[in-house]
């Protein structure tokens, strides 16, 4: 670096060399980023890191035009074998058609579905890449089955031509055997002559062998004998032997120079001399000196006892040395004394006689051993005469016995060739009959094969399209790719591709035995269920299931078994797992992916091989790839979006369960429960059937294999033929068993399909259920939970013994179980809507209700631009009529209406319409027709009708309110079921779990009951809690989950590990508050489906209310008190009370001014501060116990002045002294009851409440009109979202948002004023009095208001023509303009509304009107539009001010009186001259009596009847008369709560406390 820098002229310092190389990093160094265009993250982005859009170039890969993709998948396709050049042109066409056609039924997948599907360029390479691989993978197979068959044709053409060859053959080999058996029978009798000499030798040498043998014996006995004997001898002989070995030259020498020896020494030399004398001759001289001459040699004299022949010692040598032996001092331990030569002679001779007296014994045995011996060997000689005789007979026999065994053996060749022939000629007919089928079949088939072949291209390509691009869709919308969009496009082809015209993709891919071993694994038999699991084994990239119900899971865990990896993301050491799979080539499953993978993945999803494909990058760590590596992935979530990158890399497969498939499963289910032997029969006969497909198949395999592996003469080969006939016999067996139990299976079938119309039912109620979601993503349901629902309610239904009578019975029990299994988990105001989606899916499914009918009282639409000819119908209900009556069922009703107004304006003004019956014929008219006209002419009614019309339907036991006990819903839990309590406010459930787990013994004391509460680093002691009641089976309560957003899925993963293996008693029951949208829903799907889900609202509806409310108490309650009556009469009056305030929320803002989230603890205190009470005190004291419950207990709630007033005003209502004479009536036609015990009450509370209305509450009808209205329309707009969608809806939309947002801004733009010229005007004023004051305020806040419109119009503007960066609040303008809603800054800026952005701004136009027209000349209009101002409390503080001024009062000590004029503002041509008349206002609640001049009951559906002008002047505060008179409060808008304005007092003759009740207050906008 320094050298550079120097060559540039520069100090080579350090600062200087380390500029040079950031500045040359800075100019070479190229970065490329890549990001989704899907989603708002780019945006989102590029808002927070502006360098990202100012310092790139961005080039936006839009997706491949029609071109494009034609062009590069002819490229691919020139180099791929296997299709006609002309035809490939064809086939890119096709390609890009159809990846745009899937493009397109994408968007309208994701408009009427909800589900993102995406296509990319890389979606398109891998669909050509497949194709290749197909094609050449088919075109491989099918040249082989074709190859086998012509095979095994040729070799059974050949087999019929060889017979007759054979035959020929056959009768040479039989002439030969007869030739071959002659010669063989003259060799027999020869070999029988010599055979018999031979024996007869045989004989003789057999006897002389026995005799030799005996004289071996006997010669074998005299041996032992003697040896025995001499054996005796060996002693003495030794000894001897030992005597002369002490012997040598030196002691006898020694002895021969004794002069005179001793007696004893010379009788030892006299006895040797006279056993060694020569031939007996014994010396006469056997003296000394004799004796010395003996051994005058010494040498010679040993050398002749050494060798001195001891077995013949002479008779005379005997005896003339018997006296010397019998001296008693010739014994060799006494001589030795004398001489050791002597003593040595000595022992030699007395054990040389010793040894020839045993020898002397033993001789005449050896005479008589010898003599034997040459007898044997004589006998022996003659023997080997005879023997070898024998050997020279038998050399000839041997001869001619070989002789004999060739001729015998050729004999045998022959006649096994001739029964060889014959053989093979029977085999080869049987062959050639048995396999004549085959032969037909197999020739049909290879012609098959032939067009297949020759469409190959065609189908290859159909198939791959179906298994590229059609995973993730439903089958509808398959069906209209497949058959409504690619076949016709291939038919108008200019060159068309060959095609099979009836083509299945799934016959391309699988077969029957493949199908059928599918199903034993598992996998449910339906269409859809078969096509997935075909794409799963089929498809390149790796598959992707999306299967919430695991049923895809089942199938794979047993498809692969022991083999398969299982392990999910985040899992401990789920890398290593993946890792060695990798290197061995096993197969991985990836369970319960989230919308995002990690990104370590990358590389393994996108199969990114590196170094020549042998290894793949996971982190930072290169792996081994194994080609056989296989990876599966899986999510649970039902509708996850994923992104284009992942959809591209993976092929996603939608493995949610099918209705028809789903039917089935519940089908076995069902009769399994009803009748276990048939569904054994059922389950055992379609394994069988399967079993069977699967050896059909393996059999013709064989038959062809072995047909096509024989080779040459295959007929020689015995085995062969005769396997091919068992194979054969064997496929004939079971192809028999198939047709008997197809016969079998009918029969079955014939009985089980009696329970089809539960399953059905059951399968319907699934979907039902599972489409809840879309309501509400707390609703998730899983199907085994269903399944478990379903089990119990088979095993709950009534028994019968008719058959149908029992299938309704099965079919009551499970809807209505389902029913309360979901309606339990669902929040009050999404009940009914459930309710009237199953009556309507249940009628729809039965045929009782046309989709035509039910489409238009969902979508109820109305003709526009009528005028309604009859006073009682508004016109937009006209409009509705209109509609109805151009369909057949309703022809003519707008002119019957119109006939008859009367007795029609009667039964549209009723009340309860719902309940009346319609005029004329149209009474006659079905449920849901009348339903139709009641949508059209009262909407407010519906929710009333839609629960009258279930009722009728399904029956009342599914509209009554009563919600299922705790204790029943305890009952279902279980380890792997946990509890979950959604909440409400006003509500703790958990009171319930405590109550149970002390009548179970689970409490705190106990310690076998932990309650967490979730926050502030919580985490670890749930899990710790968890870990522990696992093992020991306690209870867990986890509070507020939903503030732990991170730690929820280890929490699902917690209970998933718990579910399995844990203790039986333990527990979980969860806790957490709905998130306020859908997109801040954190609750993980795992633990909504496993969990039973709990809804804890305060209840709907005062019947329920009321019922709610007494549920609290028990008998025992109503019999503490001593004051009994009083103490009943006032509890029961709270109850009412309770329901009243609950229930008063769902009136809006008329019922609350702000909404108050009272509970049951408030009650329960109230109680038992009223038994305090009475039992303290004499008398009953009213005062107290209302200032008590109102201002306290109940009354700590409110924090709004008007609803405390409301408050106190109910309890005076209700808890008065007249209750205990039985002269107060809670509600119209309710009076309070007397003196009943527990059960009493509930009853009187059945028989006696009168029907769901606003009088229950004090309030009026039209209270209700327009909440009703909002919840029925709420209701039908729910219903319609949750119908199946017509697959082209949302087509052909108009502009587009930037579009339509430019054309309103630039509306907005021209219309809005400049700002008031504030110097101007106040320069034009010199007095300054309040009312002047007030103009001005008012023009200083429209000029901030209309300078923030026009500044932030134009900013966003040039935001949309490029010339800005969009910010945030920009994009936030831009979407309240294209949702019609007023700008938050604006909104912020201007007074409070309750108007759409159109109305707004219309309004805003008229409120600069009004302001313009009064500081034109400052004078005050004659009446004063109250509503036009920001700030209406200004204006009438003015009044005051103004008129304390005027005549010099206090302003503190007065008051503004208003007085109603019977005048509208038209009338009025000047200001009064004090005061000031204002109009403008409605009133809610009531309406103005003109002629009476008081406030008296509204008109039925006048919902907010204005008011005329009224006449507002100033009075000191103590001249104000309050007799007679309603304090009414003002508020801006109906919202009221912080709109207040004012309270004017208005006349009335009713008791003010009425007003306050039906919640009457005045309104300024409506």
């Amino acid at each position: 670096m320094r050298n550079e820098v120097k060559s540039q002229g520069l100090v080579d310092n350090r600062g200087n060399c380390w500029k040079f190389f950031i500045d040359r990093v800075r100019r070479q160094l190229k970065v490329t980023l890549c990001f989704s265009p899907v989603g708002n993250k780019l945006r989102v982005r590029s808002r927070k890191f502006p360098a990202i859009v100012n310092c790139t170039a961005i080039d936006w890969f839009h997706e491949w035009p029609r071109q494009a993709l034609e062009s590069v998948s002819l490229r691919f396709l020139q180099n791929t074998e296997g299709i006609e050049p002309t035809v490939k042109q064809s086939i890119s066409k096709f390609m890009a058609f159809v990846h745009t056609s899937v493009n397109q039924m994408s968007q309208a997948y994701l408009s009427n579905e909800q589900r993102y599907n995406y296509t990319t360029p890389k979606s398109f390479l891998e669909f050509i890449r497949l194709y290749q691989s197909l094609l050449r993978r088919h075109g491989k197979e099918l040249r082989s089955k074709m190859e086998r068959l012509e095979n095994g044709l040729l070799k059974l053409h050949s087999t019929s031509a060889q017979v007759d060859d054979l035959k020929a053959k056959l009768a040479t080999q039989e002439v030969e055997v007869r030739h071959k058996n002659e010669d063989a029978d003259k060799l027999i009798r020869v070999v029988g002559i010599e055979t018999d000499k031979v024996s007869r030798e045989k004989a003789i040498a057999d006897e002389e062998e026995r005799k030799v043998a005996l004289i071996m014996q006997e010669v074998k006995q005299k041996q032992k004998d003697c040896e025995d004997d001499l054996a005796k001898a060996e002693p003495a002989l030794t000894a001897a032997q030992a005597a002369l070995n002490t012997l040598n030259k030196t002691n006898l020498t020694e002895l021969k120079s004794f002069g005179t020896p001793p007696l004893a020494v010379s009788n030892v030399t006299a006895a040797v001399m006279t056993l060694i004398a020569p031939g007996g001759k014994v010396p006469k001289d056997r003296s000394w000196k004799a004796a010395k001459v003996s051994m005058a040699k010494v040498d010679s004299f040993l050398d002749s006892l050494v060798n001195f022949d001891k077995e013949n010692i002479h008779e005379n040598c005997l005896k003339a040395i018997r006296p010397y032996l019998q001296d008693p001092e010739f014994n060799p331990e006494f001589v030795v004394t004398k001489s050791h030569a002597a003593a040595g002679l000595c022992s030699w001779v007395i054990n040389i006689v010793k040894f020839y007296e045993v020898f002397c014994d033993v001789e005449p045995k050896r005479q008589a051993l010898s003599r034997a011996t040459s007898d044997l060997t004589a006998a022996q000689e003659k023997l080997a005469a005879i023997k070898a005789k024998i050997t020279h007979l038998n050399e000839n026999l041997a001869k001619l016995t070989a002789k004999f065994e060739k001729a015998t053996a050729d004999k045998l060749r022959c006649q096994q060739e001739a029964e060889a022939t014959a053989g093979v000629i029977s085999l080869a007919n049987r062959l050639v009959r048995g396999l004549a089928s085959e032969n037909v079949r197999w020739a049909e088939a290879v012609q098959n094969l032939r067009q297949q072949e020759s469409k190959l291209c065609g189908d290859v390509l159909l198939t791959t399209a179906f298994v590229s691009y059609l995973g993730f869709f439903t089958k509808g919308y398959r069906q209209s790719l497949m058959d409504g969009t690619w076949r016709p496009y291939l038919s108008q082809l200019k060159v068309p591709i060959p095609v099979t015209p009836t083509l299945d993709p799934l016959r391309m891919l699988t077969d029957e035995a493949d199908m059928a071993a599918w199903q034993n694994q598992g996998l449910p038999a339906d269409r859809m269920s078969v096509e997935n699991a075909t794409i799963v084994v089929t498809c390149e990239r790796w598959p992707l299931v999306v299967d919430p119900q695991l049923q895809g899971m089942k199938w794979i865990k047993n498809k692969y078994g022991k083999n398969l990896r299982v392990t999910r993301i985040g899992q401990k050491g789920y890398l290593q797992t993946i890792e060695r799979a990798l290197e061995a080539g096993d197969v991985v499953l990836i369970e319960n992916l989230e919308e995002s993978v990690d990104p370590v993945l990358g590389p393994l999803l996108g199969r990114e091989v590196i170094k020549k494909g042998r290894f793949i990058k996971i982190g930072d760590k290169e792996c081994e790839y194994n080609p056989s590596f296989r990876l599966l992935l899986h999510t649970k979530l039902a509708n996850p979006h994923y992104q284009p990158e992942l959809q591209a890399q993976a092929t996603l497969i939608n493995f949610t369960v099918t209705r028809d498939g789903l039917e089935d499963q519940l089908l076995a289910a069902v009769v399994s429960m009803e009748r276990p032997d048939l569904e054994q029969l059922k389950s055992d006969l379609t394994k069988q059937q399967n079993g069977f497909k699967i050896t059909l198949k393996t059999l013709e395999d064989n038959l062809l294999s072995h047909l096509s592996s024989a080779s040459g003469n295959f007929l020689g080969d015995t085995a062969l033929v005769e396997n091919l006939e068992t194979t054969k016999q064997t496929a004939a067996e079971v192809e028999k068993k198939v047709q008997e139990a197809r016969v079998t299976e009918v029969k079955i079938n014939e009985a089980r399909e009696h329970y089809r119309p539960a399953a059905a039912r059951a399968s319907l109620l699934y979907f039902i259920m599972n489409d809840l979601s879309k309501i509400h993503p707390m609703y998730q349901f899983s199907l085994k939970a269903f399944s478990i629902v379903f089990q119990k309610a088979v095993e709950k239904a009534a028994p019968d013994e008719s058959l149908k009578a029992r299938v309704t019975n099965l079919i009551d029990s499970i809807t209505f179980s389902v029913y309360q299994y979901t309606t339990r988990g669902l929040f009050e105001c999404d009940k009914l809507t459930y309710l009237a989606q199953l009556t309507f899916q249940i009628l729809l499914t039965s045929g009782e209700v046309s989709v035509a009918t039910l489409d238009f009282l969902l979508r109820s639409p109305g003709q526009t631009g009528v005028t309604s000819p009859v006073g009682f119908l508004s016109h937009q209900a006209w409009g509705g009529i209109k509609a109805l009556s151009s369909m057949e069922e309703f022809c003519n009703l707008d002119r019957d209406i119109e006939g008859s107004a009367k007795s029609w304006k009667k039964f549209v003004e009723s009340e309860c319409p719902e309940k009346e019956k319609f005029p004329q014929e149209w009474k006659d008219k079905t449920a849901l027709q009348r339903l139709c006209m009641m949508r059209v002419m009262r909407p407010d009614r519906m929710t009333y009708a839609i629960r009258d019309f279930v009722e009728e339907k399904l029956g009342s036991k599914y509209v009554a309110g009563r919600t299922p006990d705790f204790a029943a819903s305890f009952e279902e839990s279980g380890p792997a079921t946990p509890m979950f309590f959604i909440l409400s406010p006003g509500v703790d459930p958990l009171k319930d779990v405590e109550n149970q787990g002390k009548k179970l013994g689970y409490t705190f004391n106990n310690r076998n009951f932990h309650n967490v509460s979730l926050g502030q680093g919580q985490e670890v002691v749930a899990e710790a809690a968890l870990d522990l009641a696992a093992k020991k089976g306690h209870w867990v309560i986890l509070q507020n989950i939903h503030l732990v957003a991170k730690w929820l899925s280890t929490l699902e993963k917690k209970l998933e590990e718990h579910s399995e293996n844990s203790h039986p008693e333990f527990r979980v029951f969860i806790s957490a508050e709905p998130a306020p949208s859908p997109e801040g829903h954190i609750i993980p799907q795992g633990i909504l489906e496993n969990a039973i889900k709990i809804t804890n609202e305060p209840p709907t509806g005062m019947h329920t209310n009321l019922h709610k409310a007494l549920d609290n108490f028990t008998q025992d309650t109503l019999e503490m008190c001593s004051r009994e009556t009083e103490f009943k009469s006032i509890l029961f009056a709270l109850c009412y009370f309770h329901g009243v305030v609950a229930e008063r929320r769902k009136f809006g803002p008329q019922g609350w001014n702000c909404p108050y989230p009272f509970n049951t603890g408030d009650l329960t205190i109230s109680v038992n501060v009223l038994y305090n009470f009475l039992e303290a005190n004499a008398k009953v004291p009213y005062d107290d116990l209302r200032y008590l419950f109102g201002e306290i207990m109940y009354g700590g709630h409110i924090t709004d002045d008007w609803d405390r007033r409301l408050c106190r005003t109910y309890l005076e209502e209700f808890i008065r002294p007249e209750m205990l004479e039985g002269e107060l009536c809670l509600a119209p036609g309710f009076p309070l009851p007397g003196n009943l015990d527990y059960a009493g009450y509930h009853q009187y509370i059945d028989a006696e409440l009168p029907a769901e209305s606003p009088y229950l509450y004090g309030l009026h009808p039209n209270a209700e009109i327009g909440f009703l209205t909002q919840t029925s329309e709420k209701l039908f707009r729910t219903v319609l979202e949750l119908q199946p969608r017509d697959g082209h809806a949302g087509e052909g939309a108009g502009a587009t948002r930037e579009e339509k947002v430019k054309v309103l801004l630039e509306e907005i733009l021209e219309r809005v004023t400049d700002e008031f010229n504030m110097p101007e005007l106040m320069a034009r004023v010199e007095d300054h009095s309040p009312y002047i004051v007030v103009a001005f305020q008012e023009c200083e806040r429209m000029n901030i208001l209309t300078g923030e419109i026009q500044r932030s119009l134009r900013e966003l503007d040039l935001g949309l023509k490029g010339e800005l960066t969009m910010t945030s609040d920009m994009e936030n303008l831009q979407n309240a303009l294209y949702l019609d809603t007023v700008p938050e800054p604006w909104a912020r800026r201007a007074y409070p509304s309750t108007a759409g952005l159109g109305a707004w701004f219309v309004d805003l136009l008229d409120r600069i009107k009004e302001l313009e027209a009064w500081i034109g000349d400052f004078t005050m209009p004659a009446t004063v539009w109250l509503t036009g101002f920001f700030n209406p409390q200004s204006f009438l503080t003015a009044i005051m001010q103004s008129t304390a001024r005027k005549n010099e009062w206090p302003l503190d000590q007065m008051t503004l009186q208003c007085d109603v004029t019977k005048k509208n503002r038209e009338d009025f041509r000047s200001a009064p001259r004090e005061g000031a008349y204002i109009h403008g206002l409605f009133v809610e609640g009531a309406r103005w009596d003109v002629q009476a001049g008081v406030i008296t009951e509204a008109k039925l559906k006048d919902l907010t009847p204005p008011m005329p002008v009224m006449f507002i002047k100033a009075i000191p505060a103590d001249k104000q008369d309050s007799r007679s008179v309603y304090p009414c409060p003002v508020y801006k808008t109906s919202q009221r709560g912080p709109t207040y304005v004012w309270t004017f007092n208005l006349k009335t003759k009713e008791k003010a406390s009425k007003w306050v009740l039906a919640g009457v207050a005045l309104l300024l906008q409506i």
